[in-house]
């Protein structure tokens, strides 16, 4: 299938007409208004260097708050009192720690400074969250990602210290259930978020959620 070429209107081209890894089209932009279009549209950006890529996977991995599952030894850690749960305390500060976090099997990272800018601008417009764990006053785990009506897309995570990063995205996602969100985007396969309760669900599924819940 050929990719398509974005332009300066907001218009993607339908999801069904994706690359089988996912990749839909390339170009445009990273403003506040592209962007919220790509999500409600279950698009997202990665990249390396431009041009701008543009994917929607398929299926597509998804966390539904209510299959959480929390081992025993994080319950363990969530009770006591290791970490401290914040929200929105530190957005950009979590996205720097996550491009900044080394990962297996990737040299390099797609959060740069144009993600870094556009992702804080939508932080400052009340789209883009952050959920933080903190010990001893210093930030050593952590996550980001967009939410929109009942739907919450997951972008990124880090850990400074073992399971800083789980601590904050269980009080998450148990915020985020408490507060009527059903659905939690997690993109791509993760055996961390696995672990968690994730799992696949079709791309026409997702699509159909996001219509009813963003």
């Amino acid at each position: 299938m050929p990719l398509y070429l974005l332009d300066h209107t907001l218009t993607f081209p339908p999801v069904e007409l994706a690359e089988p890894d996912g990749m839909l089209a390339v170009g445009g932009d990273l403003s506040t208004e592209r962007l919220l279009k790509a999500y409600r549209l279950g698009i997202f950006p990665w990249y390396d260097e431009p041009p701008i890529c543009w994917w929607c996977p398929d299926p597509r991995f998804v966390l539904f708050p209510a299959e959480l599952k929390v081992s025993k030894s994080m319950r363990t850690v969530l009770q006591n009192g290791r970490f401290e749960f914040r929200v929105n305390y530190a957005f950009r500060e979590v996205m720097t720690a996550c491009q900044q976090a080394r990962r297996r099997g990737q040299d390099g990272t797609w959060i740069n400074e144009e993600i870094i800018d556009a992702y804080t601008a939508l932080h400052e417009q009340g789209y883009a969250w952050s959920a933080e764990a903190w010990q001893q006053g210093q930030l050593v785990g952590g996550l980001y990602g967009i939410r929109l009506g009942k739907v919450f897309f997951g972008e990124s995570m880090f850990s400074a210290v073992s399971n800083a990063s789980k601590f904050a995205f269980i009080q998450w996602v148990r915020q985020l259930e408490s507060e009527g969100v059903v659905l939690i985007d997690c993109q791509v396969h993760t055996e961390h978020l696995e672990s968690l309760g994730a799992r696949f669900i079709s791309r026409e599924s997702f699509t159909t959620m996001l219509d009813q819940y963003c």
